[in-house]
């Protein structure tokens, strides 16, 4: 089970840009910021991926200038993804294995329709320091429930303000 103030699970992966990306060489001022979402098959995951796009510039303004979206879709997919959903600001990475998955603590689904790949992840955001400690986890086993990213924009304006403290470290 993932824990605040603990370091966060590895993350290496392939980007449609080309080259990798690396959370341990992420260097943000406050935050990296760790989207996973569900694959190109999701349409509340391309209205949320959407949203982080658009929200990238406030994000960087805020020193969360590492941002990530990432699924086990395959490099075609996640193309796909980045050519369908418009997507210009944000990194978009793919080929998330089931073992990083589960080290996320994301919920893995099998597929139940047309166009789903045979197993993916549920979506998840993480906001992670800059030493790779994790600050705080939202996770959901549905493609439903997740964060808006104007409420996250803020969220990350008053901790920086506050200089508040993770919570959930027991």
């Amino acid at each position: 089970m993932l824990k605040t103030r603990r370091p966060a699970p590895a993350l290496d992966v392939p980007l449609t840009t080309g080259g990798r990306w690396v959370l341990a060489d992420q260097r943000p001022s406050t935050f990296s910021l760790v989207v996973f979402y569900r694959g190109v098959h999701c349409p509340m995951c391309r209205a949320h991926v959407t949203e982080l796009d658009a929200h990238a510039d406030k994000l960087a303004e805020l020193g969360v200038t590492s941002v990530l979206a990432v699924s086990g879709d395959d490099r075609g997919r996640a193309e796909r993804a980045v050519e369908e959903w418009g997507i210009t600001r944000v990194p978009i990475g793919y080929d998330l294995g089931r073992d990083a998955m589960r080290a996320w603590d994301l919920p893995v689904s099998k597929a139940i329709k047309e166009g789903q790949p045979n197993e993916f992840s549920e979506p998840g955001l993480f906001l992670v320091r800059p030493d790779t400690t994790l600050y705080a986890a939202v996770q959901t086993s549905m493609p439903f429930l997740r964060p808006h990213l104007d409420e996250v924009v803020e969220t990350v304006r008053w901790i920086n303000e506050n200089d508040y403290p993770a919570r959930g470290e027991l």
